[in-house]
């Protein structure tokens, strides 16, 4: 017979392995701050310092306030890999054999 003691032991270790889980798919959220320089439906184009940093968005970007060339955003965006292409004859353990 289940008791009240146990169903709520595992119901705790359910929702902390869920949680668990959910933290790990999430990549990390990095920022960058500076006025817009360029601005499509597609690209933000931000200045910070000497660098131009273009950064897709899509109808799914939220955004607070109006968006205009020259005003001056913070944008918070992640790091996806579109792409990976492997090169023959550079497994691991060649990598670990050519650092030392």
């Amino acid at each position: 017979m289940w008791t009240k003691r146990k169903m709520i032991a595992l119901l705790s270790g359910l929702l902390l392995f869920v949680q668990q889980s959910s933290f790990a798919a999430t990549a990390k959220t990095y920022q960058v701050t500076g006025p817009i320089v360029e601005l499509t439906d597609k690209v933000i184009v931000v200045q910070k310092g000497d660098e131009r940093w273009e950064i897709a968005r899509d109808e799914n970007t939220k955004v607070k306030g109006a968006l205009k060339v020259g005003e001056k955003v913070t944008v918070h965006y992640r790091m996806n890999a579109a792409s990976v292409d492997t090169k023959a004859g550079a497994s691991g353990s060649d990598l670990k054999s050519s650092k030392k």
